[in-house]
């Protein structure tokens, strides 16, 4: 558990997961194209001590970019999503001693909840916002201008439900820019809900579980600054804004505060994103500043999108694994999950199963589809059987030629959710879905046949000739 940013860059330059660049480089094209050339490279993550033009501030990416980063990060994955399923996956407390187990679960959650602190680094200066004075990236030569690519939007709804999020964010000038909060998110349910200009926060740069809860996919009405403690493994130190009533992290490098007028809709984009185009972006509301909260020396952290894969696959790779535990809770027929780094996170999913009926390929497709939006806007589903590897696309492969009949197994759902970003839909947000059932067919599924045996060696035989096969490939 990192208390903040500095903590987690200490740590990764200790390992030699972290590279300095001293050379004056500007965030306009230059220090996102050395970030996109290291992620491309699988390099390490990159602190540049010199930003030209931004004297007060140092820029860090590519934080992310490996799996052992994350994980130093967060610790072992699939924990974080057994730590927020134990108090819902325990029976029902009957007994009273059931009562007492149930109640000590409820305050080990508890504990993950945010702790409120009156200070904290990020107000050691407070002054009047400029957003025109954070190194926000221009990543490719025609977007429309800077971006704050990764700040984790702060949002309140009227239960006192916190959402943290993030959304690409076009600066437009000293105190306005575009906050690109597409429909199935939980902000823009916000947006459309209120009448005028929702309290709102920015924040960039902070302690690295609080930084990836703002991609994690967190169902409402879950807080998601109790997700980010659970992440974390304990509660996040948060303090009160200076200009709005929100709480906002004590720890993090700068905090924007202000509103989002969800009555002033404004042209944001194009932007070069994660499907490697230029999206055009739409009308999207605007984030009108109040003040800028930040360190003495903020360190800016910015990623960079575009064609995988780049420093978001390993993101999507770590939802993946977070969420298995909540999906096999939900679905406990599933055994894994692949969301491939070039399947552009909505686009592919690989879903194992336990199978046990006819059509169960297909109840699992549509079960997903069915889930919160990470599954919901997934374009293709593929399910194989549980012995299949996942992650071992040759494998995938092979069960999909051996155990898909097209007009049996191959779903296409017209009329459907799709993400906004799909360049392969007609209309943004609305297109079709593709399920393929590539699992073994019972014999209701097969014309009443059994399966064919599938080939397998003596083992007796392989055991006897074992030797001789590890001295040919020893030569």
């Amino acid at each position: 558990m990192f208390s903040d940013l500095r903590e987690f860059l200490k740590a990764l330059e200790e390992r030699g997961w972290l590279k300095r660049v001293s050379e004056p480089l500007s965030p306009e094209l230059e220090i996102p194209e050395v970030l996109r050339q290291v992620m491309y490279a699988r390099g390490p993550a990159v602190l540049f001590e010199s930003v030209r033009g931004f004297p007060k501030w140092r820029v860090v990416g590519n934080l992310f970019g490996s799996l052992d980063r994350i994980r130093l990060a967060l610790g072992e994955l699939e924990e974080a999503g057994r730590r927020l399923l134990e108090p819902m996956a325990s029976p029902p407390p009957l007994t009273l001693a059931d009562k007492f187990r149930a109640a000590v679960e409820l305050f080990e959650l508890g504990r993950y909840a945010p702790r409120a602190v009156r200070g904290g680094p990020v107000k050691e200066v407070v002054e009047e916002p400029n957003l025109l004075s954070i190194p926000a990236f221009k990543t490719w030569p025609k977007d429309a201008g800077q971006y704050i690519t990764f700040g984790v939007l702060i949002t309140r709804d009227s239960r006192g439900v916190y959402n943290l999020g993030v959304y690409r964010v076009q600066i437009l000038n000293e105190r306005e820019a575009v906050v690109h909060a597409q429909i199935h998110k939980r902000a823009a349910d916000l947006f459309a809900s209120s009448p005028g200009c929702v309290d709102a926060a920015i924040a960039i740069g902070g302690d690295p579980a609080f930084l990836l809860s703002g991609i994690m996919p967190t169902p409402y009405p879950l807080d998601e600054y109790l997700f980010a403690g659970v992440l974390r493994g304990g509660g996040l130190e948060v303090t009160k804004g200076v200009a709005t009533d929100l709480y906002i992290p004590a720890r993090a490098e700068a905090v924007i505060e202000g509103c989002v007028d969800v009555k002033d809709l404004r042209r944001e984009g194009p932007f070069g994103d994660h499907y490697g185009v230029y999206d055009q972006g739409g009308l999207y509301p605007v984030f009108k500043a109040k003040a800028l909260l930040r360190r003495e020396d903020p360190i800016y952290y910015g990623t960079v999108v575009g064609r995988p894969p780049l420093e978001d696959a390993y993101m999507g790779k770590a939802v993946e694994r977070v969420f298995l535990p909540v999906l096999r809770f939900l679905l406990p027929e599933v055994a894994d999950l692949n969301l491939p780094e070039f399947g552009l996170f909505q686009g592919i999913a690989i879903v194992s199963i336990k199978k046990r009926f006819p059509g169960h390929g297909k109840k699992v497709m549509f079960a997903l589809w069915g889930l919160g939006h990470m599954m919901s806007l997934t374009k293709v589903v593929i399910v194989v059987d549980h012995d299949v590897n996942v992650h071992d696309l040759n494998e995938v492969l092979f069960a999909v030629a051996q155990r898909v009949d097209p007009q049996r197994d191959v779903v296409i759902v017209p009329g459907a959710h799709v993400d906004v970003l799909d360049t392969g839909s007609p209309v943004p947000g609305y297109g079709s879905k593709l399920g393929i059932d590539a699992t073994r067919k019972l014999p209701e599924e097969y014309g009443g046949r059994p399966w064919p045996e599938e080939v397998a060696p003596d083992p007796e035989v392989a055991a006897r000739v074992k030797a001789v096969v590890e001295q040919l490939l020893s030569l």
